[in-house]
C-alpha cells in the first residue's frame, strides 16, 4: 500500500475481482461493504458474495464505520493491519480515541496528546488522518461518539442514558446533529425509524429500473438497478421499522421530472432533498451540482473547488455516499487519469449516463 492507500492504487474492478476470488493477499488493503446488510468484510471473507451493485470499497475499517457499516463477526476485518506504517499510526490513534471515550474520563484526547503518545507531531498526525480518513481526529471522535449513541439506541437503551454514556454533555449537542447525521431525531432512530414515513415508486428508465423515495421533507433516495426487489430491499435496510410503502401516484411528479432530466428536456433537477450527510459531504455534493450537464470534473478538481485540494479520497467517498442519483450528479466525477472511476450504481451505467448527457444538444443542457 502506498501512502495514499491501496484503494487508490487498485481500481474498483480489481477490488471486486479480489473479493470474488476471496484473495487473502488483499486482506488489509481494503474492506468491502454491503449496502443491503450494512456489514463490511475483508476480501477473503467466506460469506456468500453479494451483488456487485450493492458493494462499495473503503481503504480502512474506520472509513467503513464512519459511513454507517458494522464489522462482520465472521471475518473480523477490524483485526487486520494494512502493513503501511502511516495507516497503522492512524489506526492506533483511532483506538486511543475510542478507548478514552469508552472509559469516559475527560473525553477524547487532544491532537497534541495523541501525537505525543504516537511519537509524531500534531501537524503530521492531522495530515495522516485527512489523507486516510478524510477527517480530523476530532471529527473521528465526534463520529465515534455518535455511532455509540446509535448502537445503544438500537440495543434498546433510553435516549438520555445513551446520550450521557456516549459523552454528550447536553441533549442539545446531540440533537443539533440529528438532522444531518441521523436523518431523524434520536428517539425515532432508536425505534429503527418507527414512525418515519417513506413513500417510494419504481419505474423503467433508459438506464435500468429507477427507484425514487421521499419523506415528508423531500427526496431521500434515487437509485438505479436491475431489479425492483433489490432496490426496495436496499431502501428498507436503512430503517427496518419505518413505514415504507409504495405510492406510485404520489411520486408521479418526481418521476416525470427525473425522466425529463434524463431525456435532456429538464436541465436542472431541482427537487427538495432530505438527506443525512456530514458538512464535508454537503460541500462536495454542492460542487457536483455545479458541474454542467455534458461535462465532468476530476476528484482532484472538486477537492480544489471546495478549498480542500488534498482531500481527493474524501471527495471520492462523499460521491460514493450519495443516495440520490442524478439529483446530485456524482456520475460527473471522474479520475484525473481519464478513467471513469467508481459509481454506486455501476461503472457501466455511469459511462452510459455521461455519453447520453454529452449527446444532448448544448442548447438543452443545464
Amino acid at each position: 500500500m502506498s501512502s495514499d492507500g491501496m484503494v487508490e492504487m487498485m481500481t474498483e474492478d480489481q477490488c471486486w475481482h479480489a473479493v470474488q476470488e476471496r484473495a487473502r493477499a488483499a486482506d488489509g488493503s481494503f474492506v468491502f461493504a454491503v449496502r443491503t446488510t450494512r456489514v463490511y468484510c475483508r476480501p477473503s471473507c467466506p460469506s456468500r458474495r453479494p451483488l456487485r451493485a450493492n458493494v462499495e470499497f473503503f481503504p480502512l475499517p474506520e472509513a467503513a464505520e464512519r459511513a454507517g457499516y458494522r464489522a462482520c463477526r465472521r471475518c473480523r476485518p477490524r483485526d487486520l493491519s494494512a502493513g503501511d506504517p502511516t495507516v497503522d499510526r492512524v489506526r492506533r490513534a483511532c483506538r486511543l480515541i475510542e478507548r478514552a471515550l469508552e472509559e469516559g474520563e475527560g473525553g477524547a484526547p487532544s491532537l497534541a496528546e495523541l501525537a505525543e503518545q504516537l511519537d509524531t507531531s500534531p501537524f503530521h498526525l492531522q495530515r495522516l488522518f485527512k489523507r486516510h480518513l478524510g477527517i480530523s481526529p476530532r471529527d473521528y471522535a465526534d463520529a465515534w461518539r455518535l455511532g455509540r449513541v446509535k448502537r445503544m439506541l438500537r440495543a434498546g437503551d433510553g435516549v438520555a442514558g445513551a446520550l450521557y454514556e456516549a459523552g454528550y454533555g447536553s441533549a442539545s449537542r446531540l440533537y443539533e446533529r440529528a438532522d444531518t447525521q441521523l436523518g431523524m431525531t434520536p428517539a425515532t432512530y432508536k425505534k429503527g425509524g418507527k414512525g418515519a414515513e417513506i413513500a417510494f415508486t419504481v419505474v423503467a428508465s433508459p438506464f435500468g429500473r429507477l427507484l425514487i423515495a421521499t419523506t415528508r421533507r423531500g427526496i431521500c433516495a434515487i437509485s438505479l438497478g436491475e431489479s425492483d426487489e433489490a432496490l426496495e430491499a436496499a431502501l428498507r435496510a436503512e430503517y427496518p421499522a419505518a413505514m415504507v410503502r409504495r405510492e406510485d401516484a404520489r411520486l408521479r411528479p418526481a418521476v416525470t421530472a427525473v425522466l425529463a432530466h434524463l431525456a435532456g428536456t429538464e436541465p436542472d433537477l431541482a427537487l427538495p432533498l432530505d438527506l443525512r450527510a456530514t458538512g464535508f459531504e454537503w460541500q462536495v455534493w454542492q460542487a457536483l451540482r455545479r458541474i454542467p450537464r455534458g461535462r465532468t470534473a476530476s476528484y482532484q478538481e472538486i477537492a480544489a473547488a471546495i478549498g480542500r485540494p488534498k482531500a481527493v479520497r474524501a471527495v471520492a467517498n462523499a460521491c460514493a455516499h450519495n443516495r440520490v442519483a442524478l439529483a446530485i450528479p456524482c456520475h460527473r466525477a471522474v479520475r484525473s487519469d481519464g478513467g471513469i472511476g467508481g459509481y454506486r450504481w455501476g461503472a457501466e451505467r455511469k459511462q452510459k449516463l455521461l455519453a447520453a448527457e454529452k449527446a444532448v444538444p448544448a442548447g438543452r443542457r443545464g
